[in-house]
């Protein structure tokens, strides 16, 4: 019998992998932190921030729900996230399928429009945008941060799904058409469904990026009422105190269905992204 040949462990994998383990923990340790400050009262915190809890002290939770309408914060967070989700995922993957598959001058025109879109950062035109949203009547209710964050997600969108959509063949939809299938029903039935990978992706990106965001929220919604997540956890750091043990506790609760939703869609987060940049 042959002897079975071991792998020789080179230099530059081991420092590949001490590396690897460094930047991991340099993102796990605040995750870590705020975990520790989330059972620690503010008076400990302040002390030493950062030694572990001595006891499993929970009223930070208990002021956190007392002190603020938290409640509703969570129902604000997740309407938006689950109504742009649901229209981004509706509209973006249309639109990159128009482009890709109707390619002339004026889908030409649109996809270059749409993707100069993303070099111009959002506090150049926030305060025409806002001005916008009063015209419309959309600002200072629910509708001007979905529609907002639907128009911000289709430059990126389009990006992803047209170079996703590459990849699919034509073959395929034209042999729906030819069984009877319209347009649309080429694209829900026959096209989308392969675009899971692609959808996935976007809704990672998308949900996170809605889900985390602190300014379009605090900017648009009305004051004097509970807006989401965020917006209710930055009340509690003043320009002279701050409660950093109801800080710490609103934010693990924020981070736990991020992240599920990530742990959740991971596979198809990193497929979709190999894949699109593969095929683009």
């Amino acid at each position: 019998m042959k002897e079975k040949t071991k792998k020789r462990v080179r230099p530059g994998q081991i420092i590949l992998l001490i590396l690897t383990a460094v930047l991991a923990l340099l993102f796990l340790y605040p995750v870590l932190f705020a975990l520790m400050s989330a059972f620690k009262s503010n008076g400990d915190i302040l002390k030493n921030p950062i030694s572990p809890p001595t006891s499993f002290y929970i009223q930070n939770f208990r002021d956190l729900f007392a002190q603020s309408d938290f409640a509703s914060a969570i129902l604000h967070s997740v309407f938006l996230t689950v109504v742009s989700e649901i229209l981004i995922v509706c509209i973006v993957p249309m639109a990159a399928y128009g482009i890709e598959r109707r390619k002339n001058r004026f889908t030409a025109l649109t996809y270059t429009f749409f993707l100069s879109g993303m070099m111009i950062p959002f506090h150049l035109y926030m305060f025409p945008l806002f001005k916008e949203m009063k015209l419309f009547h959309i600002f200072g209710n629910m509708a001007g941060p979905i529609i907002c964050y639907i128009s911000g997600s289709i430059a990126f969108g389009c990006l992803l799904y047209c170079s996703f959509l590459k990849g699919i063949p034509l073959e395929i939809e034209e042999a729906a058409m030819i069984d009877g299938c319209t347009p649309f029903q080429t694209f829900w039935k026959v096209t989308f469904p392969l675009l899971g990978p692609c959808t996935g992706s976007m809704v990672i990106l998308n949900g996170l990026g809605i889900w985390n965001d602190y300014l379009m929220p605090y900017l648009v919604l009305p004051s004097g009422k509970a807006k989401t997540i965020t917006v209710e956890i930055a009340a509690f750091v003043g320009q002279y105190t701050a409660r950093w043990d109801i800080v710490f506790a609103g934010t693990i609760i924020s981070i736990v269905p991020a992240l599920v939703i990530f742990c959740a869609f991971q596979k198809y987060f990193v497929k979709g992204i190999t894949a699109g940049a593969a095929k683009g």
